[in-house]
């Protein structure tokens, strides 16, 4: 029940109970198109975590392109650097003395990893239908259901109507394509296309070269070649029973690194027409409904260990699918999704559903306000999220889940100083923090590798990565000094799980985090060094990720983000110590006396927050720098905010007016989370549209970096539902950045630190009706407006607006 003092704060909210509302009332929850993909960024994404495919909805040739989390390029490697502990003293000594571009190509000659990059993320090639006696086709319509996790296709040809399921299932760890035709049958042959190079170019996946809302359809009878000349050795293609092809290959190598892993894909056919698999290929004749189980695998146990039987298990995962019905696997896979996606439910403006294809309203976004459009990009996040990351997946990479070639943009690796990070930004406020669980399990091996880094590069306990990982869990520094000579990336990476913790408190998983944080730790306990300008204790070598501070040069002491990351893991652990009755006082003394001894923020000459020690900002090379890494203390950290630093909020709004608001698709999205965390909604919204239209956002809603990057998705996901509830300062914040754009809605499920949930209804942009869940007996503070209330939850865990 809510107190009296709540409905004084928080006046204009209705005396009404919130009921729940029905979902297909409140939202859309469809992407659809009236055409075929042509380029892979029209194509619609499913997963099961470990299991993705990207569906074209082609009417002659369908392609269904498949990936496997675990199928990147070479094997288990040691990265680290002999030379590299030898050189630190007088890399640090160089840098102390002001001698920036010879510590960096001392960094370049003996600190750098060998090799000098790590191994990309690889796809696991095309199914490829090729239909027969299809004369053409309409009433055309394809679309990706978000509550059901799958994508259709619906046509019609003469007398015959076709339809066309495909998801990938969580419980059953198969790709499902479910076929039929309804008046007629369907002759076809399933083959396969090994993976190759994919172009990347800017004429075909560039989003404003693709994203025009009057595109030519796909020809019906597009065919793309199965190019069995361009197989490599490695691959072999045979029948595998009466009803199933069979395919393994192998890994490719890279970077010098030899490949190590086995695959395998096993496509299994079952219908009611004639089935006859070849030694490339199943023919199917004469059938009305077909349903194909594909499973795929590879011989990754761990980064350590590659023994395992990526055949045996593609056998037993087709085998135990088809003893089940086609409609037990699909509900099945539709409770397994909805019990993590209906969680939330969310509505910005009028119930009515947008009756533009999905391509038209990205075309125009920047033109015409849309707000259903920024509340089907959350509902798409979070379904991107719970497919690209599940309890025993990999964490989502670069492109999430999802990847045409053996060679995507930056590897589609882990890129830990923004993008794996940003990646994880919606997990707990979206209300599927299991999502992190991957991720989890990634620091807990990058512990003990980023040991090996740590002790061999640095001298030092604990553990430590650098600005990238891949499958291998490599800590190395890669690329070059540039990029790569940065040693936050492990600590921001305990980020993702203290917020788990905060917005789902539970001892169990605090004592499984704990020898994380407390290693992140030890390893700046031993690597901080004086400031030989007596201004604390900085990191060194480092940089501000990826900004150079003079021409060509980035390496330097102490940089902002550094200060601020250290800052903040040394609170989370000194909290755990705390929580968990920790009886090593000496290392929790060190701990604060070291933290106290950090740089504060410092604002420049210009009224900028400076990103560096030195007040370097206003000379910088790039002014409109992609990466705003010092801003870290306003978001995702709460160290510089609204309430108790307001003059370095000031200074963050210098620096932010500075570097612009459009960049690539993620720094757009950070900028949008930035604003909106510093409550200021209409520059906030304006930043949405950019983020939202046809230069940032692809027509399936991927994030155009461009090429795609699927950490905008993920941020841009966060901010939108920051704009409506944020939780920080240990307050929930109600509507603190709602645009006048945004007149009406409503929110259920958003969740909230210290284990709270949050319902609201807004109208007229005024706040109408909440109701908090949590803790019988909980006391949360709500802020609305300028108006602090503390509610005291009943003992159902319940508070709410009651007339």
């Amino acid at each position: 029940m809510i107190t009296a003092g709540l409905a004084m704060a928080f006046p204009g909210l209705a005396r009404a109970a919130v009921q729940a509302t029905t979902r297909g009332a409140q939202e859309s929850l469809s992407l659809w198109y009236e055409q075929a993909a042509g380029p892979w960024v029209e194509a619609l994404p499913v997963g099961n975590g470990r299991l993705g495919a990207m569906c074209f909805g082609r009417i002659a040739q369908e392609r269904i392109q498949l990936n496997e989390d675990t199928l990147f390029a070479g094997g288990p490697y040691d990265p680290n650097n002999p030379a590299s502990l030898a050189a630190l003293p007088q890399v640090r000594a160089l840098i102390d003395a002001g001698k920036f571009k010879q510590a960096a190509d001392l960094i370049s000659a003996s600190m750098m990893g060998l090799p000098n990059t790590q191994m990309p993320y690889g796809a696991a090639g095309d199914l490829l239908l090729d239909f027969q006696g299809i004369a053409g086709g309409t009433a055309y319509r394809r679309w990706l259901d978000l509550d059901t996790a799958i994508a259709s296709t619906r046509f019609t040809d003469g007398g015959t109507q076709y339809k066309r399921e495909v998801f990938a299932s969580a419980p059953d760890q198969v790709v499902v394509i479910r076929l039929s035709a309804s008046g007629g049958v369907m002759n076809f042959d399933l083959g396969y296309r090994h993976p190759l190079e994919a172009n990347y170019g800017v004429t075909d996946y560039t989003g404003a070269k693709i994203s025009s809302a009057t595109a030519a359809p796909m020809p019906w009878d597009y065919r793309e070649p199965v190019r069995a000349s361009e197989r490599p050795s490695t691959l072999s293609l045979r029948a595998d029973g009466s009803d199933a092809l069979l395919i393994e290959g192998r890994n490719v190598a890279a970077a010098g690194i030899p490949s190590a892993l086995r695959y395998a894909v096993r496509m299994q056919a079952l219908g009611d027409g004639t089935i006859t698999p070849r030694e490339d290929r199943i023919e199917v004749r004469g059938a009305t409904t077909v349903t194909l189980l594909v499973a795929t695998a590879t011989s990754y146990v761990s980064y350590a260990d590659i023994s395992g039987d990526p055949v045996k298990k593609v056998r037993e995962q087709t085998a135990a699918a088809a003893a089940k019905p086609y409609a037990q696997l699909r509900s099945g896979h539709v409770r397994a999704h909805q019990m993590l996606f209906r969680r939330l439910s969310l509505r910005i403006g009028s119930d009515a559903a947008d009756p533009r294809p999905t391509n038209k309203r990205i075309a125009l976004a920047e033109q015409q306000p849309d707000p259903g459009l920024a509340a089907l990009y959350v509902q798409y996040g979070r379904y991107l999220l719970l497919s690209s990351s599940r309890p025993g997946s990999q964490p989502a990479n670069l492109q999430g889940l999802w990847n045409e070639g053996t060679n995507p943009p930056w590897g589609g690796k882990y890129t830990i100083n923004i993008n794996t990070q940003m990646n994880y930004w919606p997990a707990q406020s979206a209300n599927i923090g299991e999502c992190v669980e991957p991720l989890l399990r990634m620091v807990e091996d990058l512990s003990v590798t980023g040991a090996v880094t740590a002790a061999k590069g640095y001298g030092a306990r604990g553990w430590m990565a650098h600005h990238n990982s891949d499958l291998w869990r490599a800590a190395a520094p890669i690329d070059g000094p540039l990029w790569g000579m940065w040693p936050c990336g492990g600590a921001w990476l305990c980020q993702a799980l203290w917020d788990h913790y905060d917005y789902r408190p539970d001892e169990a998983y605090l004592r499984r985090i704990y020898p994380l944080l407390k290693g992140a730790s030890l390893f700046f306990v031993d690597t901080l060094v004086e400031d030989p300008k007596g201004r604390g204790l900085v990191t060194s070598p480092s940089i501000s990720p990826e900004n150079e501070h003079h021409q060509g040069v980035a390496t330097c002491a102490g940089p902002a983000m550094d200060r601020q990351i250290i800052r903040d893991l040394f609170g989370w652990t000194l909290q755990a110590h705390t929580l968990l009755g920790d009886d090593d006082q000496a290392f929790a003394a060190e701990l604060q006396a070291k933290r106290a001894r950090l740089p504060v923020d410092r604002v420049g000459a210009q009224g900028q927050l400076q990103e560096w020690l030195e007040d370097w900002d206003a000379g910088a090379p790039e002014q409109q720098h992609r990466h705003v890494s010092h801003l870290y203390g306003v978001y995702p950290s709460e160290q510089i905010n609204v309430r108790d630093t307001p003059e370095l909020i000031a200074a963050a709004k210098v620096t932010l007016n500075t570097r612009g608001d459009k960049s690539t698709g993620w720094a757009t999205a950070w900028r949008l989370a930035l604003w909106t965390r510093m409550g200021e909604g209409e520059r906030a919204y304006a930043i949405l549209q950019g983020l939202l239209g046809p230069e940032r956002t692809y027509p399936n809603m991927f994030d155009a970096h461009p090429p795609f990057q699927i950490d905008g998705n993920f941020g841009g996901t966060a901010a939108i539902l920051e704009m409506l509830v944020q939780s920080w300062g240990g307050e929930i914040r109600l509507l603190a950045a709602l645009p006048q754009a945004w007149p009406e809605g409503s929110v259920r499920g958003v969740r909230a630190r210290g284990g709270v949930e949050v319902d609201l209804d807004w109208s007229q942009g005024r706040l109408q009706q909440l109701q908090l869940r949590g803790k019988p007996g909980q006391a949360v503070k709500v802020r609305y407006g300028d108006r602090l209330t503390e509610m005291k939850l009943d003992g159902k865990g319940r508070a709410r607006m009651q007339g």
